[in-house]
This record gives structure tokens, sequence and C-alpha cells, in this order.
């Protein structure tokens, strides 16, 4: 499977969408602690993440990485903006797309 930094901006607006709770377009500080228990609670459950194979992926979910501005919130925009950032962390072949190869052994 090969992700492309368009189908993460569409995932990410997703993502957003799904705990902008009040449909404002920023996710303010409690709202992205619901954000960060529902990524804990993923983690737990997937004993692969505790290797700590996803905390590039993780990283860059966070309100720090995201907060562009350093207001102490997350707007539609920011969020969605830091989509090339977020795939430069994580694509460590730097083909411009995420897959299997940028999460095994380096070669």
């Amino acid at each position: 499977t090969v992700v492309t930094a368009e189908e993460l901006r569409t995932k990410r607006g997703d993502v957003f969408y799904t705990f902008d709770s009040n449909d404002d377009n920023i996710l303010t500080v409690e709202e992205y602690s619901y954000f960060d228990d529902a990524r804990a609670n993923d983690m737990e459950r997937n004993g692969e993440h505790a290797k700590g194979r996803m905390n590039r992926v993780q990283d860059g979910m966070t309100l720090a990485f995201n907060d562009v501005d350093g207001n102490g919130e997350v707007s539609r925009e920011e969020f969605i903006g830091q989509v090339d950032a977020w795939l430069a962390s994580i694509d460590r072949n730097e083909d411009g797309q995420i897959s299997q190869a940028d999460f095994g052994p380096r070669g």
C-alpha cells in the first residue's frame, strides 16, 4: 500500500472533522485532548506501535507539530497545511509517498 500527499490531506481533513466538535474549523486544547486520547487508545491496542515504528507518524499528529502559529489551538488550515512536513518526516526513502519501505529495517 502506498499513500500520497493528496491522500494524506483527505485523511487529515476527515480526522479534523471528527474532532472539531463545534464545527468552527479550530481544534481547541479541549478538542485536541480527545484526539490525543483516541490516538493513545489506538497505540495501546496495537503492539507494533509500541515498538516505536509509528513514532514519526504520531509526532506529526501532535498539537505542538500542528500549531504552526503557536496560539495554543490548531486551525483546519494548519492541520492540513502540515501534510508536506509530516510526509517528509515519515518518508525515509524520499520517494514522495509513504509505503511499508518507510517503516521497515534500514537497508
